[in-house]
């Protein structure tokens, strides 16, 4: 079964937005398209045996809007594809303050500026635009995006286009102070309190990989007691971040050199969350580590 998903609405009322959602949970995209290639491009999708295609349609289709309706009539009948359709729109006091924000033309400016021999204003373009996409608008879902949050209408589509949820993925990443902190990290902890091996002369040339590191700092009881509260965090917030629809959540760890004690928090942290799904670690610090952990 093709699970096939056609975004349309209002120009400026969030079609990007609702894309891009459906893009991260594995759907193939396809923005703009022609309404009289809709059918091909559905059956096509159906024999290759694609398992799931958004389009986004709106607008700036030329021409052939009108035609929308019977082919969305004729794709619902189809064997083997489940459609659904998303349709946004926002209130014209919205569209105008996100138009200013944007500082982008309506789509159907030239066209309504040929068809009345004048520069057409941009509540002109909006009232138009609703009365073209009327047809669509009565007999689909709709969501109004007026003062809607961006994770909001990502979490709205997903469960309109019954989007299957994507296993959140966690970068755990040690790193130096000294070097400072990822640009990309979500979440930042500072180990630099804790016993350091560095002052170990036995462990100074090693890292937080390996064994006699480990062992040192397992028999420290801060380290286990600040391990066991990220771990507690962490477990509590996660659902938090996966409902927020984000596909990330980086994780980053410091100490001074970003050699012993991070490295080696953040190995015992993607063990502990191996069961999670999918868990990536990274170590920033080019201190006697394996090239491909950097």
């Amino acid at each position: 079964m093709l699970k096939a998903v056609l975004i349309t609405g209002i120009s400026g009322s969030g079609k990007s937005v609702a894309l891009r959602t459906l893009e991260d949970a594995g759907y193939l995209c396809v923005d703009n398209l022609p309404v009289r290639y809709l059918r091909d491009f559905i059956e096509s999708a159906h024999t290759d045996g694609l398992p799931r295609v958004a389009v986004a349609i709106d607008a700036r289709s030329p021409g052939d809007l009108a035609d929308l309706p019977f082919t969305l009539r004729s794709l619902e009948d189809h064997d083997g594809v489940d459609l659904r359709v998303v349709f946004l729109e926002a209130a014209t006091a919205t569209l105008v303050h996100r138009y200013s924000e944007s500082r982008r033309r309506h789509p159907l400016t030239d066209r309504l500026r040929d068809a009345e021999g004048h520069p057409p204003s941009l509540y002109e373009c909006i009232a138009a635009e609703r009365e073209l996409l009327s047809p669509l608008r009565e007999r689909n879902p709709v969501i109004d995006t007026s003062g809607l949050a961006p994770q909001q209408l990502r979490a709205w589509v997903r469960e309109l286009a019954a989007v299957e949820p994507v296993p959140l993925v966690i970068a755990f990443m040690s790193f130096a102070y000294k070097a400072g902190a990822p640009l990309s990290a979500d979440l930042v902890f500072d180990a630099r309190c804790l016993p350091n091996p560095h002052y170990e002369p036995e462990l100074h040339p090693l890292t937080g990989r390996d064994a006699a590191v480990a062992a040192w700092l397992a028999d420290q009881p801060l380290v286990g007691q600040m391990l066991d509260d990220i771990t507690r965090y962490l477990e509590t917030w996660l659902p938090q971040y996966a409902r927020d629809t984000r596909a990330y959540l980086n994780v980053a760890i410091g100490c001074t050199g970003g050699q012993h004690r991070s490295v080696y928090l953040v190995e015992q942290l993607s063990r502990r969350f191996a069961t999670h799904g999918a868990v990536l670690v990274r170590h920033h610090a080019q201190v006697h580590l394996n090239p491909l952990d950097i």
